[in-house]
């Protein structure tokens, strides 16, 4: 071969082995140790679509934490011997007319806790109420549980929407109290009443009627709470109520022949 034919053919050489770091050759491994295999990588989760908003869910909204107890300015009692009678969650065109009937007969009046939807609903109940010689007690607008928790505005607009559709219904009633969903009670909520002309109601025997016991069961369970000037919570809406219906006359007559049954003021 000529000098110059071999210079050539050697450079060419160089430039083929010097041009391949990866220690490979026209795609091929160069001879050598055989390497670790490595643990594969996790896969990358494909990236999902956002959650669309639901139409029936509302929007979470800020609340504060509950307090770990009852804050100050609750009424729990009657202040006098006798023992008050509430009702909660109403009015309710099965269940509070009927309640309505059980109250005339046995001749004692009681406080009823309307919801503000309810009251805009059933208007005529709310008259009923009134003419019967019953409390009235503010008892939020759609029995929101978390109210309490809610901006302090948040909780003024529901009370006033609320009394509001009381008032609609008797113009120029007094609402005096104030009674909040679940008993779930803050400052915020009893300071929002009290700048409202209303005072927070709570209670002091509660049978758990909503919970859906016996009628025997609920009748016992107040007897062995009930104590002087005890306000005793019950229900005339949210669910069925024939087993608070059924208990109230023998619970009522109990009341009265131990303590006498008053209207709160």
């Amino acid at each position: 071969m000529r000098p110059r034919a071999v210079l050539a053919a050697g450079l060419a050489l160089v430039l083929v082995l010097g041009g391949c770091g990866d220690g490979t050759t026209s795609g091929r491994r160069a001879a050598g140790p055989a390497p670790v295999a490595s643990a594969p990588l996790p896969a990358e989760p494909a990236p999902s679509a956002a959650p669309r908003p639901s139409r029936t869910t509302p929007p979470r909204r800020l609340v504060r934490p509950l307090p770990t107890k009852l804050p100050t300015g609750l009424r729990r009692t009657t202040g006098v011997r006798a023992v008050a009678l509430t009702f909660d969650d109403g009015p309710d065109p099965t269940w509070t007319p009927k309640v309505l009937d059980r109250l005339r007969a046995a001749r004692v009046t009681a406080t009823f806790c309307v919801v503000g939807k309810q009251a805009r609903r059933h208007p005529d109940l709310v008259r009923r109420i009134v003419r019967e010689g019953h409390q009235l007690c503010n008892h939020s607008w759609n029995h929101d549980l978390d109210l309490a928790r809610r901006p302090a505005a948040e909780i003024r607009r529901d009370l006033l929407r609320t009394n509001a559709a009381i008032r609609a219904a008797v113009p120029g009633a007094k609402v005096p109290f104030y009674r909040q969903p679940g008993g779930r009670w803050t400052a915020e909520v009893v300071t929002v009443a009290k700048q409202l002309g209303m005072r927070s109601l709570h209670w002091h025997v509660d049978p758990q009627d909503w919970g859906k016991p016996t009628a025997a069961t609920i009748a016992k369970r107040v007897r062995a709470a009930a104590r002087p000037g005890s306000i005793v919570l019950l229900h005339d809406g949210g669910g069925d109520r024939a087993a608070t219906l059924a208990a109230s006359p023998r619970l009522i007559a109990d009341l009265k022949r131990r303590y006498g049954v008053a209207r709160l003021r």
